[in-house]
């Protein structure tokens, strides 16, 4: 029986270019999820949980319309970008 891991895409920016993009790690992070690996999951991706927040809030928010919602989407959205942002470079600068 195959396993979701056999199933990822690879990178194609690293296979081309060979660095790491700013979505590496995304899918594995996902995976250690699933698991219920949570530490791990943030150590491989650390944008992880602020893309799910995101994610979930604009689900709900079709079904439950929230005040403010878009101010809330926006908050979530750039704190999405910064964490990824700054993740990538880290990874660079180590």
């Amino acid at each position: 029986m195959s396993s979701p891991e056999d199933f990822m895409l690879p990178c194609l920016n690293k296979q081309i270019f060979g660095f790491d993009c700013m979505g590496c790690g995304l899918q594995r992070s996902i995976s250690l999820l699933y698991h219920g690996e949570l530490v791990s999951a943030f150590k491989m991706y650390p944008a992880v949980f602020p893309l799910i927040a995101l994610f979930i809030f604009i689900a709900l928010n079709i079904f439950f319309k929230f005040q403010h919602s878009n101010k809330i989407i926006n908050t979530l959205a750039i704190t999405t970008v910064i964490v990824i942002i700054g993740s990538f470079t880290l990874k660079l600068i180590t």
